[in-house]
C-alpha cells in the first residue's frame, strides 16, 4: 500500500506537467487565431464614413458605406445622438436635412444651410449582431477670425548666422478649426520640418498649431527667404492670401574667396598696371594685404586697398603676387603670376609673342643645323685630301731605298736622290 501510494506520488506531478503544457499550447494557438483575425480579417459590415468641412451657409454631403448587408439597416445621428435618417425614413423634422441616397450598402444625406450649431461628431450605425458604429467630423468654418487660422509667425531668427551652424526655426499659427498644417519652405523649395504639435485653445474650439525647422545653413543660403505656409480648408475661402504665408531673410556670415584681377592680360614694359584683389565674403572684406612671393614688393609698387599699383613696368617686376582678404570672419588668400612682355610686342594680338617667338626658334634652329652640315662636310674632304697627299710625299722621299740590299747602301741611295734640287719635288698644302 505504501509503494503504490508512492507510485502515485510520483506520476501525479508528470502528468500534471503535460496538462499544463497542453493547455498552453492551446492558449497560444487561440491567441494566434484571435490576433490573425483582428489584424488581418477586414468586417465587412464596418461602416465607413469621412470628415467634412463646410463655411456656415453653406450644404455638407454625409457617406455612410458597407461592403455588405444582412437586410440590416444604416442610420444617420447627429452631435446630440438624434436620429436623423434609418433607411429611407426621416426621423428629425428638419427641412435642412435631405436625403440623398438609401441603398441597403449606402445611406448619403445632406445638411443645408449650416450652422454654427452643426459643428461637431456624425454617427453612421447598422443594426447587426453586434451593433456596428463609424464616426464623421463636421466642421463649420465660421466668418470672420473664428475657426480661421491667423498668419503664420516666425521665431528663432538672429540678426545672422554664422556659416555650416545650426538653425532652429519655430513657425506658429492660432485660431484654425479644424488644425491647420504647416510646410517650410527655402528659396520656393520645401523643406521637411519636424511633425505639427496641436495644441487646444482653452477659451474657444480651436486649435495652435506649431512646426519646427531644423538645418545647416551654408554661405549658399546667404540672403535665402524662409517661409513657412498655412494649409488649411478655409484658404480657398480667404481673401487675403498673405496672411497664410510668412517670409524671413537669412543672413549667413562666411570668410571670403578671394580672386585676382589684372588690368590687362598682357602687361607690357613701361605701361602703368594695376592688380585687383576681389573678396567675396559676408561682411565684406576691408582689411588687404599684398606680398610678392620669395622677396619684396618691387620700389614702384604701390598697396591700395584691394589694388596693387605700378607706376612703370620692367622685366624685374615679374614674379608671384599673393594678396590676402580678411573680414572678421575668418581670412581668404590667392596668388597670380606676373609675366611682363616686351613694349614691341602687340597688346592687341595675344597671339603675336609665342607665333614671333616660335618663328625665331625656327630660323636659328634651321641656320645651326646648315652650318652644322656645312662643317662636317667639309672636315670630310679636309681630311680625305690630307690622307691622299701625304702618302705621296712619303714615296718620293725615299725613291731608290727600295732595291738597296742593305742599309748603307739604302742611304746613299736616298742621298742620292737629293743630288738634284731640280728632280727634288715636295709637295705641300
Amino acid at each position: 500500500m505504501s509503494g503504490m501510494r508512492v507510485r502515485q506520488s510520483m506520476t501525479f506531478p508528470s502528468f500534471h506537467r503535460a496538462a499544463l503544457r497542453a493547455l498552453a499550447a492551446l492558449t497560444m494557438l487561440i491567441a494566434t487565431s484571435v490576433r490573425s483575425n483582428y489584424v488581418f480579417d477586414e468586417d465587412p459590415f464596418q461602416p465607413v464614413t469621412q470628415d467634412e468641412t463646410v463655411s456656415v451657409g453653406g450644404v455638407v454631403i454625409l457617406t455612410c458605406t458597407v461592403k455588405e448587408n444582412d437586410n440590416s439597416s444604416l442610420q444617420w445621428s447627429n452631435t446630440a445622438q438624434q436620429t436623423l435618417y434609418f433607411g429611407e425614413k426621416r426621423a428629425l423634422r428638419d427641412n435642412r436635412i435631405q436625403l440623398v441616397k438609401s441603398t441597403a450598402t449606402e445611406l448619403i444625406i445632406s445638411i443645408a444651410e449650416v450652422q454654427l450649431s452643426d459643428d461637431g461628431e456624425y454617427t453612421c450605425s447598422i443594426f447587426t449582431m453586434p451593433v456596428r458604429t463609424a464616426r464623421a467630423t463636421v466642421t463649420v468654418l465660421a466668418p470672420g477670425a473664428h475657426g480661421v487660422p491667423g498668419k503664420p509667425v516666425i521665431t528663432g531668427f538672429e540678426d545672422a548666422v554664422q556659416e555650416d551652424s545650426t538653425v532652429t526655426l519655430t513657425c506658429t499659427s492660432s485660431g484654425s478649426k479644424p488644425p491647420a498644417k504647416l510646410h517650410w519652405y527655402l528659396n520656393q523649395e520645401e523643406k521637411p520640418g519636424r511633425p505639427d504639435v496641436v495644441e487646444s485653445n482653452p477659451e474657444e474650439p480651436t486649435y495652435t498649431v506649431t512646426s519646427e525647422l531644423i538645418f545647416t545653413v551654408t554661405r549658399n543660403d546667404n540672403n535665402a527667404l524662409i517661409a513657412c505656409v498655412v494649409d488649411h480648408p478655409s484658404n480657398a475661402n480667404a481673401n487675403a492670401n498673405g496672411d497664410k504665408k510668412t517670409e524671413q531673410s537669412l543672413s549667413v556670415l562666411f570668410s571670403p574667396r578671394v580672386s585676382i584681377q589684372p588690368e590687362s592680360d598682357l602687361p607690357r614694359e613701361g605701361e602703368k598696371f594695376y592688380l585687383q584683389c576681389v573678396a567675396n565674403g559676408n561682411p565684406e572684406p576691408t582689411a588687404f594685404v599684398w606680398r610678392r612671393k620669395d622677396g619684396e614688393l618691387p620700389p614702384l609698387a604701390k598697396v591700395d586697398g584691394a589694388f596693387l599699383r605700378f607706376e612703370s613696368l620692367n622685366k624685374t617686376d615679374n614674379g608671384i603676387y599673393e594678396c590676402q582678404a580678411d573680414n572678421g570672419i575668418g581670412m581668404g588668400d590667392v596668388s597670380h603670376t606676373l609675366l611682363v612682355q616686351e613694349a614691341g610686342v602687340n597688346a592687341a594680338d595675344p597671339t603675336a609673342m609665342s607665333t614671333s617667338s616660335g618663328v625665331d626658334h625656327a630660323v636659328i634652329g634651321g641656320v645651326v643645323a646648315v652650318i652644322v652640315f656645312i662643317m662636317l662636310c667639309l672636315l670630310i674632304v679636309l681630311g680625305r685630301y690630307l690622307i691622299r697627299h701625304k702618302g705621296t710625299y712619303l714615296t718620293h722621299e725615299a725613291k731608290g731605298s727600295d732595291d738597296a740590299p742593305d742599309a748603307d747602301t739604302a742611304i746613299i741611295n736616298a742621298e742620292g736622290g737629293h743630288s738634284g734640287v731640280d728632280d727634288k719635288k715636295e709637295y705641300f698644302i
